[in-house]
């Protein structure tokens, strides 16, 4: 075969290959790159206050080089010039890794830890990375009506870190929004997959690995999935669509990948990481516990007064209404507002406390089921609120139109004695959960049952 007719063959299969594999076309999306880019970097900027990162060259120029090796690799009409890209690598224990719209992305060193091989970690970044391409978080952002660009970074920030430190994040943003920013459909998922698995083609990764890297995953998460897998479910036969995508795919030449193991002995060499919920009780990176958005109310220990025989509508973005005796007081957060009375809420030995009134709030969830959903939840309750237990029976009633549970919990109060919670549960339409937690010293139940009963039947959810 002359050199002409070998070179005529590797075109022709080169473009074989190219060809064939899927394509995919990036959602509808009403924001621009440049805004994207915008986003990205005010809420990586809160991210980095409150994530623990690992501050060693070793470290950051290995995660660096490899995040840069498929930026290289990616579709050249999906990279946008506008784009900014910083890899950082995160000293948590958690399973997890996210990339922020724009080009911030974050892998937790438990990811690095957990995985076999370069290729799984290559993997999980490449995913990531196409959620930046096909520009994800701002397309769930287009599909909510009314939110406007000052809004989001905040929102995706608080979204992203979750818990207790996520509610310091963007005060004032609008109820619920940074749950659905950051949380993507099993249809944005696939199209993660797939992309994802052509760059790491492109770069010199089989793909399978990233199937594999997912099943590693989801092993890890013992009762429940790991963090990661809460925003990013699965699409459902993944490992073998993947697969699919790879046979149809060129692998392009192998990096070396002894960096992978140099980086894996290096962090073995670390003090042991925290886990997430070890951070949250710590008060976050900063050290700043006991934080709050709306500040105190009042001064714990102080008398506080009965429920005012007034109502006021109150409303949690755009997501409820609900209403309220008039004499409490909103304190709001990214994912849950609190109405309190006069010295009900604010700092007691080192720790925010509430010992009357109501939180209302979203937590995801990592079933559909709402018996199970309302377990894990409750579960978390009674783990992080020392003597706390469940006190009663569940029992089904209806919120806003749906089925609900309402959990009787009891513990004990900040003030001295008993002190009655009661968790009322319903899943929202984007299978997120939805909760109304009552608190109040037993002692005084007379006169809050009443107030807490009539709080729970106004709540009129919107999200359908």
């Amino acid at each position: 075969m002359s050199l002409l007719s070998r070179l005529v063959l590797v075109i022709t299969l080169t473009a074989t290959s190219v060809a064939a594999q899927t394509k995919v076309t990036p959602p509808k999306n009403k924001y621009t790159p440049e805004q994207d880019v915008q986003i990205g970097r005010e809420a990586a900027a809160e991210v980095r206050k409150q994530y623990p990162i690992v501050n060693d060259d070793n470290v950051e120029g290995y995660l660096e080089r490899l995040g840069d090796r498929l930026v290289e690799a990616a579709p050249r009409e999906l990279n946008n010039p506008a784009f900014q890209y910083s890899f950082t690598p995160v000293n948590l224990k958690d399973i997890n890794a996210f990339a922020l719209p724009g080009g911030p992305m974050f892998v937790n060193r438990g990811m690095i830890e957990a995985a076999t091989s370069e290729g799984q970690v290559a993997g999980v970044m490449a995913h990531e990375l196409a959620h930046v391409l096909l520009r994800h978080g701002t397309a769930n952002a287009t599909k909510q009506q009314g939110f406007q660009i000052g809004a989001l970074a905040g929102a995706i920030a608080g979204a992203v870190i979750g818990g207790n430190l996520g509610q310091i994040v963007s005060q004032g943003s609008q109820f619920g929004l940074g749950t659905w920013l950051m949380k993507y459909s099993r249809e944005y998922e696939k199209q993660a997959d797939l992309v994802g698995a052509q760059i790491m083609a492109r770069a010199g990764y089989d793909p399978r690995d990233l199937a594999g890297m997912f099943e590693t995953i989801a092993k890890q998460g013992g009762g429940s999935p790991p963090q990661w897998l809460s925003s990013h479910p699965n699409p459902g036969n993944r490992t073998q669509y993947i697969n699919a995508e790879a046979a149809q795919l060129r692998i392009g030449p192998r990096p070396s990948t002894q960096g992978f193991q140099q980086v894996r002995s290096r962090l073995s060499s670390m003090p042991p990481a925290r886990t997430m919920a070890e951070l949250e009780r710590s008060g976050g990176a900063g050290g700043g516990g006991g934080r709050t958005t709306g500040g105190s109310v009042g001064r714990i220990g102080e008398a506080v007064p009965p429920p005012s025989r007034q109502y006021r509508t109150a409303q949690g973005g755009q997501l409820f209404t609900v209403s309220v005796p008039s004499n409490w007081q909103a304190v709001s957060s990214e994912t849950a507002v609190k109405f309190v009375p006069q010295n009900a809420y604010g700092e007691y030995q080192g720790q925010s406390t509430l010992t009357h009134g109501v939180e209302l709030g979203v937590a995801r969830a990592a079933s559909r089921d709402l018996d199970q959903a309302t377990q894990a939840l409750i579960d978390g309750f009674v783990q992080g609120n020392t003597g706390m237990r469940v006190a009663a029976r569940q029992e089904a009633f209806r919120m806003s139109g749906r089925n609900a549970i309402v959990t009787p919990l009891e513990g004990r109060s900040a003030l001295g004695g008993v002190e009655r919670v009661e968790v009322h549960t319903t899943l929202l339409a984007n299978g997120d959960l939805f909760y109304v937690v009552t608190v109040a010293p037993e002692r005084e139940l007379a006169s809050y049952g009443p107030a807490f009963d009539r709080v729970v039947q106004s709540v009129r959810l919107s999200d359908r």
